[in-house]
């Protein structure tokens, strides 16, 4: 037995020796590729970013360089903020003439009704902010392409709406200053606001298509007139829940003491003489606004969205300036 085991145990501690070896290179083996994947997802992480815009994450290049603007909100805010998209909607085949100068040399991907897929396509863009008002088609067309932040068209999300561009851009100090100064404004305007308003009402109409539109007190330029200034908010925006048709028989009960009257061309290609006809109308030169003189036409531009930073910053002067003495 003893002679058996000394001829037998070399071969026996190879055989362990071997086994042991084994062990420690699949062990080896096990923890690079761990390792390896835990690098790679690392990379991966590194390469990507998640954006948080109201109570939705979407996923972007961690850096972003090429950002399409779909809509002329973001146009707006990115005027603001001093970006220069790569793409930008066009009004009439050129892009708006309230904008064109922010954004020279920009490609152009079509209007706000219908981007143009294969032109934003073509330049390869890191993010593109379109807004919430895109059909469910349009939507997911354009998410094929890459992210598409669907930028609110509710003018009570502006400061959300300002902060997610920058941050896309990486200027996020320029936004708080805007709306900060902003603030600061309405402070300043509400010292005599509060009084001179306070029993004075004021419409902001728009001209589409011949008719006469008003929006609800949160949407369009409203907030500014109604929250920020304080006037108070008439009974017929109270009433509305989306843009709604005003006719001349209800504005005369209206009756309003000031108007801000927008007419834009491009809105009013069939019926181009729309706001000189109202203008004329018996039943709109009775009323106590055309009366006092206080009918103010594109006190801002007619293209304004309203729900915007710009358009807040423009119309909040404008305002002040027509109705506080």
């Amino acid at each position: 037995m003893n002679k058996y085991f000394k001829l037998c145990a070399p071969a026996l501690l190879a055989l362990s020796l071997a086994a042991c070896v084994t062990d420690k290179a699949e062990e080896s083996t096990s923890n690079n590729t761990a390792e390896t994947s835990a690098t790679e997802s690392q990379t991966e992480q590194a390469k990507t970013q998640t954006i948080t815009y109201l109570g939705e994450k979407y996923e972007l290049p961690a850096e972003v360089i090429n950002i399409v603007a779909a809509s002329l909100e973001s146009m707006e805010d990115a005027a603001m903020l001093g970006i220069k998209p790569v793409g930008v909607l066009e009004v009439g085949g050129k892009v708006p003439a309230y904008l064109a100068s922010d954004f020279e040399g920009a490609t152009l991907v079509g209007n706000k009704m219908e981007p143009n897929a294969e032109a934003i396509l073509n330049l390869d863009p890191d993010v593109i902010v379109g807004t919430s008002k895109f059909p469910e088609e349009t939507a997911e067309k354009l998410n094929k392409i890459q992210t598409m932040i669907p930028y609110s068209h509710i003018s009570t999300n502006w400061k959300e709406n300002l902060t997610v561009l920058a941050q896309l851009a990486g200027k996020e100090d320029d936004a708080k200053k805007i709306i900060s100064d902003y603030e600061a404004k309405v402070a300043d305007a509400q010292v005599k606001s509060k009084e001179q308003l306070a029993d004075k009402e004021v419409l902001i109409i728009r001209v589409r298509g011949g008719v006469m539109y008003i929006y609800p007190a949160g949407v369009y330029l409203n907030p500014v007139l109604y929250e920020d200034l304080g006037a108070p908010v008439p009974e017929v925006i109270t009433t509305a829940k989306a843009q709604a048709e005003l006719s001349l028989e209800t504005l005369a009960q209206v009756n309003p003491d000031a108007i801000f009257l927008q007419f834009e061309e491009s809105e009013n290609k069939d019926t181009p003489k729309a706001l000189e006809e109202l203008q004329k109308n018996p039943i709109f030169t009775s009323l106590k606004a055309s009366q006092n003189n206080e009918i103010y036409v594109n006190a801002i531009d007619p293209l304004a969205q309203g729900g915007t930073a710009w358009s807040k910053v423009k119309f909040l002067d404008a305002a002040a300036e027509k109705l506080l003495k």
